[in-house]
């Protein structure tokens, strides 16, 4: 247990230090945003390529960012029912719903995306609009999050599996994060 808690730890610190690069990510957002729109209306020079890098950045900071925010525990639950359960019903609960639903479901958005990326990288797939970015890198990026993602699926689970055998505190969920 105390090898799968490390790599549980390993696995964390991965996903924190992806994820505080990707608030940065936000504001760089916010920067290319205003440029684009103060060369576009202020100096009547629009570029494709500006346009394509905020929706790049955008969807880098939403792929990362889920594994950013599992590793914090400030996913959305439904707390109906689960919040009302002890730690243990709902480490149970995060047990079964991580092997049932979680880890099939981004084990299989990791493997079907390859064979997309593989078809753009050996075309070195481009834009079709008039300077527009290449598009195999944000494609790359999307089986290389889901497999982050699943990496911290397993983190969470390992971390409650800890949990029921009495090797790890519970889990702290984002309401107590508050």
């Amino acid at each position: 247990m105390e090898t799968l808690l490390g790599a549980s730890r390993v696995i964390d610190a991965v996903n924190e230090r992806i994820g505080k690069v990707v608030c940065w990510l936000t504001l760089v957002v916010v920067l290319v945003a205003t440029a684009n729109a103060l060369l576009r209306y202020g100096f009547g020079y629009g570029t494709n390529g500006l346009l394509e890098l905020q929706w790049y950045l955008f969807a880098l900071i939403f792929l990362y960012g889920a594994a950013f925010t599992l590793a914090r525990n400030g996913h959305v639950r439904v707390d109906v029912l689960y919040g009302r359960q002890t730690p243990r019903r709902q480490a149970w609960i995060d047990i079964v719903g991580g092997l049932v639903f979680f880890l099939p479901t981004t084990i299989a958005l990791t493997v079907l995306s390859l064979p997309m990326v593989e078809s753009s990288i050996q075309v070195w797939e481009r834009s079709p609009d008039v300077g527009g970015l290449p598009r195999w890198p944000i494609k790359l990026a999307i089986p290389l999050a889901f497999a982050l993602l699943t990496l911290q699926g397993v983190s969470e689970i390992i971390k409650r599996v800890a949990f029921l055998r009495g090797r790890a505190p519970a889990p702290v969920h984002r309401r107590e994060l508050q």
